[in-house]
């Protein structure tokens, strides 16, 4: 059977297909995970483990030796994702505090809009651009995990996360940084990371309900396209500096799988924001879905758009 082939034919599948087994196990059968040993240490508790251990792998694959546009192209495009998102969460949290706006929750909102899904990005960049697009990657990835959700929320005061947990989030990177860059062996070894991914989201669903996506509701489907809109044309008018297919920069309005983690990482370390977890954990993992759906058909769009002008443009040159 190839049944990983058939989880990634949904996106965002190798997640959020084990987090709905999870879901369903623990819906129906809540005790069946609590047995204890390894089977409770692997399906129930694995979460932050994995998480880490993700974001170490992610660190490994940053080379710092790539050509020096790819590393500005992902910087600007990783900067940007970043501020549009924080700026819309900081301000939906100052003027109507944690529990947000349409039911949607500052704990769905950041970590959904700064997170990009940088698989999809590389595979877009692969179809659409060069290989200085494709090398952007290495920095975008950056931005998956909790990390910058972190320090937007504890910086800003809209949650309460003492410095060293900025420190703990972010030795993993650096210590996957520095083994990728000193050896390339480690790099490919750990380039195996997305292994983790299955079981992270398992660990994820057996954490919920049902009757957590029921109280989640449509705001899921709002922060998708709020998402996918915003951050992508934001990323796709920063792109035009680079003179090159700046519709591939919209590619990075999307939702990474791996933020659907987030919610639950920070309120273990803010109890106060426990009770947005679950629903933003749900709504995050909509936007993952939505996104992913959406956000190839807008950059192609936008790619065809494009050509059409540049050859309009041509061939009134051409008259003259």
């Amino acid at each position: 059977m190839k049944v990983m082939q058939a989880m990634r034919k949904m996106p965002g599948g190798v997640l959020l297909i084990p987090a709905i087994i999870g879901l369903t196990i623990n819906s129906t059968f809540p005790d069946a995970l609590k047995i204890g040993s390894f089977t409770t240490a692997l399906f129930k508790g694995a979460t932050t483990p994995f998480l880490a251990l993700f974001m170490l792998c992610a660190g490994a694959q940053i080379d710092i030796r790539k050509a020096k546009i790819a590393l500005g192209k992902g910087f600007i495009l990783t900067i940007t994702k970043i501020l549009v998102g924080a700026c819309i969460g900081l301000l939906i949290g100052k003027v109507f505090g944690n529990s947000g706006i349409w039911g949607l929750s500052i704990l769905a909102i950041i970590p959904a809009m700064t997170n990009s899904n940088s698989s999809l990005f590389a595979a877009i960049a692969g179809e659409t651009g060069d290989d200085t697009d494709v090398g952007a990657v290495s920095i975008i990835a950056i931005n998956n995990g909790p990390l910058f959700s972190m320090i937007i929320l504890g910086t800003s005061g809209l949650a309460n996360i003492p410095f060293t947990s900025f420190i703990a989030v972010l030795i993993p990177v650096v210590v996957g940084f520095i083994l990728g860059n000193i050896d390339s062996e480690w790099r490919d070894l750990l380039s195996h990371g997305n292994m983790l991914i299955p079981f992270l989201g398992f660990s994820i669903g057996s954490s919920l309900k049902f009757q957590s996506i029921i109280n989640a509701g449509a705001p899921g489907l709002i922060l998708g396209i709020t998402t996918l809109v915003l951050t992508g044309f934001a990323g796709y008018f920063v792109y035009g500096i680079f003179h090159g297919e700046r519709a591939i920069g919209a590619a990075i309005g999307t939702t990474a799988g791996i933020a659907t983690a987030t919610p639950m990482a920070i309120a273990a370390i803010d109890p106060s924001l426990a009770q947005f977890a679950q629903s933003a954990t749900i709504q995050v993992s909509a936007s993952v879905v939505i996104t992913a759906f959406l956000c190839p058909i807008l950059v192609t769009y936008l790619s065809k758009r494009n050509k059409k002008k540049r050859l309009k443009v041509n061939l009134e040159t051409e008259k003259i």
